[in-house]
């Protein structure tokens, strides 16, 4: 019986070496019901706190593929109508893409383990222990009495010996809102003495909140890609579900996606989109034109500004100080907290050209007859337009030939249009970007050298504008909704500009800031956590064992189904009283001969 097992475990261990050896993550099948995946820790929750990014093998239930029948199949095997045989096949779909991971018997699992640890045991003879094997998960189905969703082990090692190893086991409750019925801060402590022993133990208290996310507006949720997260931690806990004290350490979590309504840069975006549509057309051959916000012709409004231009003896200086032409255009779906961030009232000529333009052009012609009226105007000496110093567009350049009466011949055709207005474009969104970033004194011209760089290709200088762009919805989202204070929106700036020069446009990308708990302490001390912990622990280094709780309002668990009142996964909404989820974490310590 001992050389049967050993004889299992030395193949399970042989398993995981070669796992752990390959490149590959894809699941691997082992017996007839059990697959192998290699994954980050960081990706499941429950363990999350255990494992953070390393490397863990996680075992579970293989789930069959379901395929669907083919056609010849289901003609001869199927009385359904053809509408009922579609609805049949699409349902299979459906089951098959929304099976998630599935749980073992705590029985199998405790099996797994069981080898796993006998393949770390450098007395065992029989086993090979040179290789420290990552951590190992397995998930449960819940069925003893304990509720276990999770057994875990990972390895001890002083040096390249492995000295012993730490087992985890998770169970879980389902919702409640019933607090006397939580695990109490005692209950929690006297489990640990009851397991370790200990002649000391610390205590460590977090918790998380939503700060801007998706809404609940009369019991319907408004979801938002957009979120705003702060995690706190701190010690010297009194009682479960304490309000994290001011002595905190508090962190944001700061995801935020482009085209958010709420966002007082919506318009800027909408601009931003009519830039990368221009700059996907030029790469792809196709353009999927943007519905027109003027019911004027782009032609028309071109021709209308143009002679504008020749009827007035003022310059446009004169005009912007009086009644700025951009005011002409303005959407009414533009908000003051916008105007107030980033519209300017210096717009030049090319700029303001741009605005008419992008608001207007639904075809390729119609940006080829707008530029050839202006270019016109010029070559003939009908407008002598203001231009930015600065300004680098192929227009700009002609305008510049157009003071000496010198333009340059340029043929209207094929990309060229596009080209030049899609420079436009560039050129007068990099300005608007600049003015608020330096106008509010977060930033340096020298830090922006590499998003306002024009010695790269049109296609690289819009992917850097859109960091640009990125990095402005950011800020301006934890200075409008969250009303943090110039030191921090400094410190947030420069870590966005640091992290977008070298890492590719990402608005999954999570970026952190440290704060005081006082700065928004209105936003958390009157709501309830997402997520609120404690964590006691005991030993040191290697050899610390950790007892924790953790109460959620959505389960940490996703291989089984939980019993609860609420009919939602979330189950807070705008309730007095909340529900959570309960999750307790133990640890045991083996020691190896």
């Amino acid at each position: 019986m001992c050389s049967k097992v050993i004889s299992r475990a030395k193949e399970f261990v042989s398993i995981l070496r070669s796992l752990q050896d390959a490149e590959s993550s894809d699941p691997y099948a082992y017996e007839e019901d059990v697959q192998i995946v290699k994954m980050n820790g960081d990706r499941i929750p429950a363990v999350n706190v255990y494992c953070g990014n390393q490397k863990i093998f996680v075992c579970e239930k293989a789930v069959p593929k379901m395929s669907e029948p083919d056609d010849g199949q289901m003609t001869e095997t199927s009385n359904c109508s053809d509408g009922d045989a579609d609805e049949a096949n699409d349902s299979a779909h459906v089951l098959q893409t929304e099976i998630g991971p599935q749980p073992l018997t705590v029985m199998k699992a405790r099996q797994l383990l069981s080898w796993y640890t006998l393949s770390q045991n450098a007395s065992v003879s029989a086993v090979d222990t040179n290789l420290q094997l990552y951590p190992l998960w397995v998930r449960c189905d819940m069925a003893d009495p304990a509720g276990t969703t999770w057994f875990g082990a990972e390895t001890i090692c002083v040096g390249t010996k492995v000295t012993g190893v730490k087992l985890y086991s998770i169970t879980c409750k389902g919702s409640t809102a019933d607090k006397q019925s939580l695990t109490t801060l005692e209950e929690l402590k006297q489990e640990h003495k009851k397991r370790h022993h200990p002649s000391s133990m610390g205590i460590k208290g977090s918790a998380r909140f939503n700060l801007f996310g998706s809404t609940v507006v009369e019991n319907t949720t408004i979801e938002s890609q957009s979120s705003v997260t702060v995690d706190f931690k701190w010690s010297h806990m009194e009682s479960i579900l304490e309000i994290p004290p001011l002595s905190s350490t508090a962190t944001l979590n700061i995801k935020v996606a482009s085209g958010d309504m709420r966002s007082p840069m919506f318009e800027m975006y909408r601009e931003l989109e009519f830039l990368k549509t221009l700059a996907d057309g030029l790469r792809t051959g196709e353009t999927e034109w943007m519905e027109p916000l003027e019911s004027t012709s782009a032609v028309n409004l071109t021709k209308a500004y143009l002679e504008e231009l020749q009827s007035t003896a003022k310059t446009l200086q004169d005009q912007a100080a009086r009644t700025p032409e951009i005011s002409k255009l303005k959407s009414e779906t533009e908000t003051p907290i916008f105007n107030s961030f980033l519209e300017r009232g210096d717009l030049d000529f090319v700029e303001q050209l741009w605005v008419r333009m992008r608001k207007s052009v639904t075809s390729y012609q119609d940006i080829g007859d707008c530029l050839k009226l202006v270019i016109d105007a010029l070559r003939y000496g009908d407008i002598k337009p203001w231009i930015h110093r600065d300004s680098s567009s192929s227009l700009s350049k002609l305008i510049l030939q157009s003071y000496h009466q010198q333009i340059e011949h340029v043929s209207l055709t094929g990309v060229t249009p596009v080209n030049m207005l899609l420079e436009m474009g560039l050129d007068k969104m990099r300005k608007d970007y600049i003015n608020y970033l330096i106008g509010e004194e977060l930033t340096t011209l020298n830090h922006l050298c590499y998003y306002l760089s024009t010695e790269v290709d049109l296609q690289e200088q819009v992917i850097r504008l859109r960091k640009l762009h990125h990095l402005l919805e950011i800020t301006v989202t934890c200075s409008t909704f969250l009303g943090l204070p110039y030191d921090r929106l400094f410190l947030l700036t420069q870590s966005c500009l640091q992290h977008y020069r070298t890492s590719p446009y990402d608005e999954e990308h999570e970026f952190k800031l440290q704060i005081k708990p006082a700065l928004i302490s209105h936003f958390y001390q009157k709501e309830h956590p997402v997520v609120w912990g404690v964590e006691l622990s005991s030993g040191h280094g290697s050899r610390e064992v950790r007892t924790s709780l953790q109460l959620s309002d959505r389960p940490l668990v996703d291989h089984v189904i939980f019993e609860t009142d609420f009919p939602n996964e979330t189950v807070n909404g705008d309730s007095e009283d909340p529900a959570f989820f309960s999750t307790v974490v133990c640890c045991s310590l083996v020691n190896f001969a």
